[in-house]
């Protein structure tokens, strides 16, 4: 990419997007070209197509998508399965008609098997049955990764696919019903704070693992991947370290500065008992995390801070 290619970064009102328009706007691109949900409907053919038509990209980074935590996926298969196969078909197709240079599509570590081996490889995609509770959101994100596959066999169209670890930082959802753990353990225990409450609750037991990459972090290696890689496996991208929920659930208690009990509701849904991705591959090519849990953590919370109305800090 030159520093005045035209760059489309779908989603850039999301986690993801905006962190990737935050580090692209940092190493000198200047021809970012995004679109509010308001103005373009992804899920419209017609609109996207028309859009491409337009804005002509000639790169673009595929970080639109419905996601949530576990309630979310649950309560709402629908959306997480229909909305996201007709985003990323839309804007895939869309790309390779109107002569894009290069699609980078974002998935996430949740395409692989719910009790595949750990730390999980890149090849261990589509080797036994997928966590039940984010299916939906997985099979349209495994769906996606073989449409950046097919486009590249029959078309030679450059597609590649990225699949980053669980993600959190500034900019994050800390809805209780609808975020992932991290943020969502940052809003609890802020509010206990607060409130001086005596103890705060814990979905699940706090025994599965889970690993966490900073979304700066994560920004970074996408366009590191965007410039140097070049094929149709797909890559993890993440820190290759994870931690219990229990012991997060304590990192984030300390941060944060509440003092009361952790209460663990073992009736809640654990999810997959333990994801930590390999990531053998992407240190091989050049690049590796740089941000510490604890620091990302803290540098979190302080945006929570800085983003919550005066009354509630």
């Amino acid at each position: 990419m030159r520093s005045d290619s035209r760059i489309y970064v779908a989603g850039h009102n999301g986690l993801v997007g905006a962190a990737l328009c935050r580090q692209l706007t940092t190493e000198g691109y200047t021809n970012l070209i995004v679109r509010d949900r308001i103005d373009l409907d992804l899920c419209n053919q017609a609109a996207v197509e028309a859009f491409f038509k337009e804005t002509k990209p000639e790169y673009v980074f595929l970080a639109a998508a419905v996601v949530g935590g576990i309630h979310a996926n649950d309560s709402k298969p629908v959306e997480f399965l229909r909305d996201n196969l007709l985003i990323q078909t839309n804007i895939i197709d869309a790309a390779y008609k109107n002569g894009v240079k290069k699609l980078a599509f974002l998935g996430s570590t949740c395409i692989y098997p719910r009790d595949c081996p750990q730390p999980i490889k890149e090849e261990y995609l589509l080797t036994g049955p997928l966590e039940e509770t984010n299916q939906w959101y997985a099979i349209a994100k495994i769906a996606g990764i073989k449409l950046c596959q097919a486009y590249r066999k029959q078309y030679g169209f450059n597609a590649i696919s990225l699949m980053p670890t669980n993600l959190y930082g500034p900019g994050d959802n800390f809805d209780l019903m609808n975020s992932h753990v991290l943020p969502a353990l940052i809003r609890r225990f802020h509010e206990g704070k607060i409130n001086n409450a005596d103890a705060v609750e814990v979905w699940g037991s706090g025994k599965p693992f889970r690993e966490f990459l900073y979304i700066e972090d994560m920004a970074e290696a996408c366009c590191f991947l965007m410039q140097h890689y070049d094929d149709e496996s797909i890559v993890n991208i993440g820190m290759g370290e994870d931690i219990s929920i229990k012991a997060l659930a304590e990192l984030i208690k300390d941060i944060v500065g509440f003092q009361g009990e952790i209460n663990f509701n073992a009736t809640k849904p654990d999810g997959t008992p333990k994801k930590v991705t390999d990531v053998t591959k992407l240190n091989s090519l050049g690049w590796q995390s740089k941000t510490s849990l604890h620091r990302g953590i803290e540098m979190t919370y302080a945006w929570y801070l800085n983003n919550l109305p005066k009354e509630l800090v």
